[in-house]
């Protein structure tokens, strides 16, 4: 059985990209010097029966359609325990990103509907109401969220709110007392509200897969 992640409810609404490239070389047994290929750019004539545009390699003459491929992957028989972690990240970031993706937006629209309200009790009170409403939304689909599943979607709100922990959150929209506390429930369960993320360092594989997913369902950002 797995453990769940338990923490606040409504702080979860908030391939390596591998380019295959084609290159051509002579046959050095049968030409003295190799060919070297022109990347050219082809646009297509824009009208009622020609409206595509792509890009083409002219090669020796003959123009071939250019196209980047989707990644792909090469385990050897030894990387089977490689390949098992890599899917069961893959798997986590693909059930986790609308998550995060939504977190990104929700937190975003609720700073601006606070940052200039000087009023406290308004404040409280918007903020309670939106928690009661993605409580409603959202508690249902991430009660089966596994602790590995939710540290991946803590460092992936993480990512779409621009650098902001899942602590500063809590601890901005729901006081410093509440913050701590669910930080210490977190580190019961052997996780942490301040996920950090690094695309570019040893997050960069969640990075790869995170773009993988956009490409494959049309997300921004």
């Amino acid at each position: 059985m797995r453990a769940k992640l338990n923490i606040p409810r409504f702080l979860f609404p908030l391939m390596v990209l591998v380019f295959l490239f084609t290159s051509f070389k002579s046959n050095a047994q049968t030409q003295t010097q190799a060919a070297q290929p022109s990347f050219v750019p082809i646009f297509a004539q824009h009208g009622v029966n020609d409206t595509i545009i792509c890009s083409a390699v002219v090669y020796e003459g003959d123009t071939i359609e250019a196209k980047i491929l989707a990644g792909v992957y090469v385990w050897g028989k030894r990387n089977a325990a490689a390949r098992a972690e890599w899917t069961r990240l893959r798997n986590a970031v693909y059930v986790t990103y609308p998550y995060a993706k939504r977190a990104g937006w929700v937190f975003s629209d609720i700073e601006n509907h606070i940052a200039h309200n000087p009023n406290k009790q308004e404040v409280t009170r918007y903020i309670n109401s939106r928690e009661k409403e993605l409580k409603k939304e959202f508690t249902e689909p991430l009660k089966n969220l596994s602790v590995y599943q939710g540290k991946v979607l803590m460092k992936l709100i993480n990512r779409e709110t621009g650098g902001t922990d899942c602590y500063d959150i809590l601890k901005e929209l729901k006081g410093g007392f509440t913050a701590r506390f669910w930080q210490t429930v977190a580190f019961v369960f052997g996780s942490d509200l301040k996920q950090p993320y690094d695309a570019k360092g040893k997050d960069a594989e969640i990075e790869s897969i995170v773009k993988e997913v956009q490409r494959m369902y049309g997300y921004s950002g």
